[in-house]
């Protein structure tokens, strides 16, 4: 008996958003139309600062990559939870379930510090926009998107290795809709404090760390825009950065309301409400909060539907 419990898992199974079975229907209707809005939004912001030239500035070159990053953070959880919606057995193998957590912290790390680097952007564009070419060069541009990349990755295989090196035995049902790395670890037959360290540490330098940066350059922002004499002026100022601010209050919000809760109120359903909203909600409003508040990326929409429209008719 005890040598069946010690089995080592193949398989996870995952819980899902709801057990309910009248709710799955409805949730995956849901969830699709979320994820088209997300891939269509954010292939339409890759898209139009890919090939309008009015849009190659190194804003738009760092908003095309945080589109690339919510389109991958949303694919990675997304179709796995659409087809389990559907099916009768939630399952998800045992090295399937190490890529898409893997997969996960690639992605939500990377839009942690890309948000990070447009507010660095914003910062030099406002304070210092006589330097601001020289400061953000293409060659800059590159090197942090890079970095934010490299640093992504290399967090994503450190975390997975640590929580995937301990021992997964009878226990395999993640109470969850993907494979985070909180619900995997309660789920060990082994000693998991060196992996909980490990998460909660990388967790909270990321968090802590990016969120300084960022409150640094607003904080500089606000004073400078304040310091502007016009009022057409500061207005000017404040709409090059509302639309970035907008992303941060909801993205560092809902990982806030996560990391701050009392542990006695803190829950798995409530974890599973605060991610559906950062790896499928804010995936899907970014392309809307940038495009909506953007007179650039509405012109450029604009002027690609009518050379759409004109190359269709010439057919």
């Amino acid at each position: 008996m005890e040598r069946q419990n010690l089995t080592p898992v193949t398989e996870f199974i995952l819980m899902g958003v709801s057990d309910r079975p009248e709710l799955q229907i409805p949730l995956f209707f849901v969830f699709l139309v979320i994820y088209g809005l997300t891939v269509a939004g954010n292939l339409g912001i890759i898209t139009l600062t890919s090939v309008d030239s009015q849009l190659q500035t190194p804003m738009y070159f760092f908003l095309r990559h945080l589109a690339i990053i919510n389109l991958g953070d949303s694919t990675v959880i997304a179709p796995k939870m659409l087809v389990n919606l559907l099916a009768s057995k939630k399952t998800i193998s045992y090295y399937g379930c190490a890529a898409q957590l893997g997969g996960f912290l690639v992605f939500i790390v990377a839009e942690i510090f890309m948000l990070v680097v447009m507010a660095y952007d914003r910062y030099v564009a406002i304070c210092n926009p006589l330097l601001y070419m020289v400061v953000v060069s293409p060659q800059i541009c590159l090197l942090l998107v890079s970095l934010t990349y490299l640093y992504s990755l290399t967090t994503a295989l450190t975390v997975t290795s640590c929580v995937f090196s301990v021992s997964y035995c009878s226990s395999n049902v993640i109470n969850h809709f993907y494979c985070d790395n909180v619900p995997l670890l309660a789920l060990s037959c082994s000693n998991t404090h060196i992996p909980e360290t490990v998460v909660f540490t990388s967790a909270g330098i990321n968090l802590l760390f990016s969120m300084i940066i960022v409150l640094i350059s607003y904080f500089n922002i606000i004073l400078a825009i304040l310091r502007i004499r016009s009022s057409e002026g500061r207005q000017k100022a404040f709409s090059t950065c509302a639309s970035h601010m907008m992303a941060v209050t909801v993205f560092y919000g809902t990982l806030l309301f996560m990391y701050l809760q009392p542990r006695s109120n803190h829950s798995l359903d409530t974890d599973k409400m605060a991610s559906i909203f950062y790896t499928l909600v804010i995936p899907m409003l970014n392309p809307l909060i940038y495009s909506l508040r953007n007179k650039d990326v509405k012109d450029a929409l604009k002027s690609f539907l009518n050379k759409a429209c004109q190359s269709f008719k010439s057919m």
